[in-house]
């Protein structure tokens, strides 16, 4: 991949207690692609988004955002360093309404005038945000929320977008459209780390990715690489 990363992990170990959960990760992101990190329950993918997130500081190895270390900054110097990060399940603040939902995303930018500008690119990605902008974001649907969760993380402007689940607990006719908002909005050039166990859609979308499993990576390599991978396909595809 000669494209310059965006996120590196070179050589991550981190640990709660004494316990190691990821043993000497090493991955790239390269800029303007999506990269998906694959893995099932407990294989350590929940720790490397804590680990990029300053929230489960690395016990070794260094986390770097255009070539910049984020070791030892917090979370909050984590993300003006350019990351941000949709969380699993959506997390809505439920008694605020989409626009209020919105402008939290861009806590850290002072520009009235920049803020309306980003409030009206997520628009013109969800318009059906447009329409509900007055709405309680709690009173909205699963797919809505994930639409206000996505646009919440684009309202930083971010140089990585840190996806974590995006299917979970959505029906699956609007899991696919969630991948769809996903590659349209990389299609813009925002850089994509997509954290997934949805095997299928995940490897539709993305240009490379990881296999984690019990903190360690096991493979890596193009979508369709992974796709046509003897071990990967008997762990995923049955």
């Amino acid at each position: 991949m000669a494209t310059a990363s965006a996120l590196e992990l070179k050589n991550i170990y981190a640990a709660y207690d004494s316990a190691d959960v990821l043993e000497d990760v090493s991955l790239s992101v390269p800029a303007g692609k999506i990269t998906c990190l694959l893995g099932s329950n407990g294989a350590g993918k929940s720790t490397i988004i804590r680990s990029i997130l300053g929230l489960t500081p690395p016990r070794s190895g260094d986390i770097l955002v255009d070539g910049e270390s984020l070791i030892g900054l917090p979370t909050h110097k984590v993300i003006s360093a350019g990351i941000a990060c949709i969380p699993e399940g959506r997390k809505v603040f439920p008694k605020m309404t989409v626009v209020e939902n919105l402008r939290l995303g861009a806590f850290q930018e002072s520009s009235e005038s920049v803020i309306r500008d980003r409030i009206d690119q997520v628009f013109e990605i969800f318009p059906r945000l447009k329409e509900r902008k007055g709405q309680l974001a709690g009173t909205m649907s699963g797919g809505e929320q994930a639409m206000v969760s996505i646009g919440r993380g684009l309202m930083a402007a971010p140089k990585v977008l840190l996806i974590d689940e995006p299917s979970l607990g959505l029906s699956p006719l609007f899991v696919k459209e969630n991948f769809n908002i996903i590659r349209r909005i990389n299609e813009q050039g925002i850089t994509v780390f997509l954290v997934e166990q949805n095997v299928h859609q995940t490897l539709a979308i993305a240009h490379y990715g990881y296999v984690l499993s019990q903190g360690h990576v096991v493979a890596q390599g193009t979508a369709k690489e992974l796709s046509e991978n003897a071990e990967v396909h008997e762990a995923y595809f049955g």
